[in-house]
């Protein structure tokens, strides 16, 4: 079997370590806290929780798993293709894919093995007069490395280009 070149070895190695310690994560929550169970660590602020997501992000698209997971599969086989656009030679390339896929690998086994998304890190306050929490939505350690990846994806078109990759791009 041939070996995979190192930028390649790099970005299916932080997708592997991504997909590892979300999964690992999960199965902690799912250890110690039943279904809409909640542990507040740094009252007022942050509390673990054990959410479940049908949707996307936000719970935009609620009830939808199958669906979502369905997208889930196109986007993973979308990325692989085109992983070449996403200049996987550089280290920043290979992180923000290896992040993405193993995120989206991480939430696409939580849709398959228990019907919805394990969510479980909540921050929010409460607020002054009624009690109310306002915050953030619950998210686990998939949806922090997708948008990590997809942030450096961003960064890295504002970084400029060495010398010789700007000659190369510019039009004849």
């Amino acid at each position: 079997m041939p070996s995979l070149p190192p930028e390649e070895r790099r970005l299916w190695t932080v997708a592997a370590v991504v997909y590892l310690a979300d999964q690992l994560s999960k199965l902690a929550v799912l250890r110690f806290l039943g279904p809409w169970d909640e542990r507040e660590v740094i009252a007022g602020f942050f509390k673990f929780v054990h959410w479940g997501n049908t949707g996307a992000a936000w719970s935009l698209f609620t009830g939808n798993n199958g669906l979502l997971a369905l997208v889930s599969v196109l986007a993973l086989v979308v990325l692989y293709l085109t992983r070449e656009r996403f200049e996987p030679q550089t280290l920043i390339g290979q992180a923000a894919l290896g992040l993405m896929f193993g995120g989206i690998l991480g939430n696409l086994t939580d849709r398959l093995r228990v019907g919805h998304v394990i969510d479980f890190l909540r921050f929010y306050l409460v607020r002054r007069g009624d009690g109310a929490e306002v915050g953030f939505p619950a998210f686990n350690l998939a949806d922090s490395a997708i948008c990590v990846g997809v942030g450096l994806l961003l960064l890295r078109t504002f970084l400029p280009r060495p010398p010789q990759e700007a000659s190369l791009s510019r039009p004849l």
